[in-house]
């Protein structure tokens, strides 16, 4: 049963993904300051699905742009989780499986479940 509700989840969280990277919450402006940062490798994914700072950032404007985006995510999970029947953080965790494999590019960096922030 628990299997079955955590692929739910990763079937759900796949849908998410996809609303992750679209308006769902955030400005157009806010994923393109995002993208530069993520380009430049300041800004990466990590394993709880949400955006975090590979390096420490006093940019206002990068930092207020990832608030923007994963307060735009955490509503996502929440809604992923209720249809699913699974917590927020599993619909987080499982979105992150999604973009590292599908969205990620290359040079850009991702967080792994140990804190370790790896290049792709």
């Amino acid at each position: 049963m628990r299997r079955r509700n955590l692929m739910a989840a990763i079937a759900g969280a796949a849908g998410a993904m996809l609303l992750v990277t679209a308006a769902a919450g955030q400005t157009g402006q806010a994923k393109a300051v995002v993208d530069q940062a993520k380009a430049q490798g300041a800004v990466g994914e990590q394993s709880d699905g949400y955006l975090g700072f590979v390096r420490g950032s006093s940019d206002a404007a990068v930092k207020a742009a990832v608030d923007e985006i994963n307060a735009g995510r955490a509503q996502l999970y929440r809604e992923a989780a209720a249809r699913n029947g699974v917590t927020p953080q599993a619909a987080g965790a499982a979105t992150f499986q999604q973009v590292v494999t599908l969205k990620l590019q290359p040079g850009e960096y991702y967080r792994t479940p140990d804190g370790a922030w790896v290049r792709k």
